[in-house]
C-alpha cells in the first residue's frame, strides 16, 4: 500500500512565555484535525514538543496535497484563536501569512513528508525539536548514516553498505529552492564541507541508494526568509525510516547523546548544546535548552500505533545530566564569543543598532597613536 506520512509543526500559543502550550489549545487542534480528517486522513496524531503543535498525519493523497496542508492551517488557525481567547504569549506567532495559499510551505509552519510503499513491517521515527533551526539534525544524520563508527550496519549490512544519497539545500538562498545531491561515501568530505555550516546548508531528504526508497524528509523552513526578517527560531521536524533498507532505530538514536551544539536557546540568539527529552516536554533554562523528543511508530495500511518514547529509557537520563552541564558551562561565558550567534544570526537586532550608533563615532588617526594624554 502506497501511502504518505505529513508531519506539520507550529507555534501557535504557549504558557508563561515560550514554555508549552495550554491543553485547550492542543485538545482544539486534535478535535479540528479529527473532524475534518474523517474522509481526508486514514489516521492522525497531535503532540507538543515545547511551544510547538505537531500534527502527524497518514494519507493518500501524496506529498504537498492542498486538501492535507489546509486542514492543518485551519486546525493552526483555530488553535490560535484559543490561545488569543487564553491570553497566551504569542498566539499564532508561526502563522506568517495572511490567507492559505496552496500549501502552507513558505507560510511558516515546519513541514516534513514522505510518500512510499509500505513494507510488511514499517516503523519510523518521528523527532521534533524546538527552540534551534534545521541545521541541528545535520550531525544526527551525518553519523547515522555515514559514519561507520555510529552506525555498523554500514559494514555489515549488505543494503546499507551501497551508502546513502544527500540531499542538502541552501537554506539562504531565498529564490527556488537551491538545493545538491550527494552520495555517501564517495562523496563524503563534501558532505561534511557543507553540512559543517548547519545555518547555511541543511539536509532536506535522504535515500538509500540501494532499493532507491526515502529514508528521511525534514523540514527546512528558516522564519526569516519568509518574514524578511528574524521572527523566532524554525523548530524543525524529521521524519526517519528505520530497519532493513536503512539504519536500526538505536543507530538512528545514538548520536543524539552527544548533546551537540546549535543555534538556538533564549530569544533564539545562543550556542547552546541540544537535549534529548521525553515526549510532550516543555522548556525551562534559559529559554531551553534546545530540546528533541522522539515517537517511534509503526504504521500499517496507514493506520498508525501508539507512540514509543524513545528517549524515556533510563539511558537518556545520564544525557540529559551531560547536557545541562554543557548548557550551564556555556553560558558562564555570557555574552562573550561563541556563546552567541554572529550577528547576521541573531534573532533581536538591538546590538547591531547599538554598533550603528557607536559606528560614527568612531574616527581615523591621522599618524598613528596619539600620546597619552595627562590628567590635569
Amino acid at each position: 500500500m502506497e501511502i504518505t506520512l505529513s508531519v506539520l509543526k507550529a507555534d501557535i500559543g504557549s504558557i508563561g512565555g515560550h514554555i508549552q502550550p495550554s491543553t485547550a489549545l492542543t485538545e482544539k487542534v486534535r478535535e479540528i484535525i479529527q473532524h475534518k480528517g474523517r474522509k481526508q486522513l486514514i489516521d492522525s496524531r497531535v503532540s507538543w514538543t515545547g511551544d510547538d503543535i505537531a500534527i502527524l498525519m497518514t494519507h493518500q493523497q501524496g506529498v504537498g496535497a492542498t486538501a492535507i496542508h489546509e486542514m492543518a492551517w485551519e486546525a493552526f488557525l483555530a488553535g490560535t484563536e484559543v490561545a488569543r481567547s487564553e491570553g497566551l504569549y504569542g498566539a499564532g506567532q508561526d502563522l506568517l501569512a495572511d490567507a492559505f495559499s496552496g500549501n502552507v510551505r513558505g507560510m511558516g509552519p515546519g513541514v516534513a513528508e514522505m510518500t512510499f510503499q509500505e513494507r510488511d513491517a514499517e516503523p519510523f521515527v518521528l523527532f521534533a525539536a524546538d527552540k534551534t533551526d534545521p541545521g541541528a539534525f545535520n550531525l544526527p544524520l551525518y553519523r547515522a548514516f555515514a559514519d561507520p563508527m555510529n552506525t555498523p550496519g554500514l559494514l555489515l549490512s549488505p543494503a546499507l553498505t551501497e551508502g546513502f544519497r544527500f540531499v542538502i539545500m541552501d537554506v539562504a538562498h531565498t529564490g527556488k529552492d537551491r538545493v545538491i545531491e550527494l552520495e555517501a561515501p564517495e562523496d563524503l568530505y563534501r558532505i561534511a564541507a557543507l553540512l559543517r555550516d548547519p545555518e547555511r546548508y541543511v539536509v532536506e531528504s535522504i535515500w538509500s541508494r540501494h532499493s532507491g526508497q526515502q529514508a528521511v524528509a525534514a523540514s527546512t523552513s528558516r522564519l526569516h526568509n519568509i518574514a524578511g526578517k528574524y521572527t523566532g527560531k524554525d523548530d524543525p521536524v524529521m521524519l526517519v525510516r528505520v530497519q532493513k533498507d536503512f539504519p536500526a532505530t538505536g543507530e538512528i538514536l545514538a548520536p543524539f547523546s552527544t548533546g551537540h551544539f546549535v543555534a538556538g536557546g533564549m530569544r533564539g540568539s545562543h550556542n547552546m548544546p541540544l537535549m534529548p527529552v521525553p515526549l510532550n516536554a516543555g522548556t525551562s533554562y534559559f529559554d531551553g535548552p534546545p530540546i528533541v523528543t522522539g515517537a517511534a511508530f509503526c504504521v500499517h495500511e496507514g493506520k498508525l500505533t501508539d507512540p514509543v518514547d524513545v528517549f524515556a529509557h533510563p539511558f537518556w537520563d545520564r544525557v540529559r545530566d551531560q547536557v545541562a552541564d554543557k548548557a550551564m558551562d556555556m553560558r558562564r561565558q555570557g555574552f562573550f564569543g561563541a556563546a552567541m550567534l554572529p550577528m547576521d544570526e541573531l534573532e533581536y537586532t538591538g546590538i547591531t543598532t547599538t554598533l550603528d550608533g557607536l559606528d560614527e563615532r568612531f574616527r581615523i588617526r591621522p599618524d598613528g597613536p596619539e600620546p597619552l594624554r595627562q590628567a590635569l
